[in-house]
């Protein structure tokens, strides 16, 4: 084996190994917080900023712990702006981590609420290889999956906060 595929099999495991430790890290599970975090807490600084609160101070305080991104100091309020401009991306980053992680244990837990009849099911017509194609694509696929899309959306929600909470 020369050297360059060592390198090639090495560089390989390093990306194996990370995609399935990912969905383990508190990085992934503080990003899935701040995603159902952040809509409730737009909509209350709606009114909040409106009455004068310092509702700018407590979505960067909130972006800064779960993100883990320190924006600038503040230069003017920018509270309702970013909590008005955001709940759309806010509620989608909800939604999709919401369905996407509610996916692996209804799929790893497929028999419990399989119907009677598992042929025409994916994976069927044994009830083996509907529960094995159920736990490996949706249970296992969707658990590595998710924690990328996260950190997607999060990367998006993190410019838009940039962007807003001057």
């Amino acid at each position: 084996m020369d050297s360059t595929s060592t390198l090639i099999s090495r560089d390989t495991a390093v990306l194996v190994r990370r995609i399935v430790r990912e969905p383990f890290t508190a990085g992934t599970w503080r990003r899935a917080g701040y995603a159902l975090l952040a809509p409730p807490v737009g909509v209350v600084c709606v009114p909040l900023a409106l009455l004068g609160a310092p509702t700018g101070r407590w979505q960067r305080a909130l972006v800064r712990r779960f993100l883990g991104t320190d924006l600038p100091p503040a230069t003017r309020t920018g509270g309702l702006l970013h909590a008005l401009a955001a709940t759309p991306l806010n509620l989608l980053a909800a939604f999709v981590t919401v369905y996407g992680w509610s996916l692996v244990p209804m799929n790893l837990g497929w028999p419990l609420r399989a119907g009677s009849d598992y042929s025409d099911a994916w994976g069927g017509p044994t009830f083996a290889g509907a529960w094995a194609f159920h736990a490996v694509i949706g249970g296992v696929g969707f658990g590595l999956l998710m924690p990328w899309l996260g950190r997607g959306l999060a990367a998006l929600q993190i410019r838009v906060a940039k962007s807003l909470l001057p």
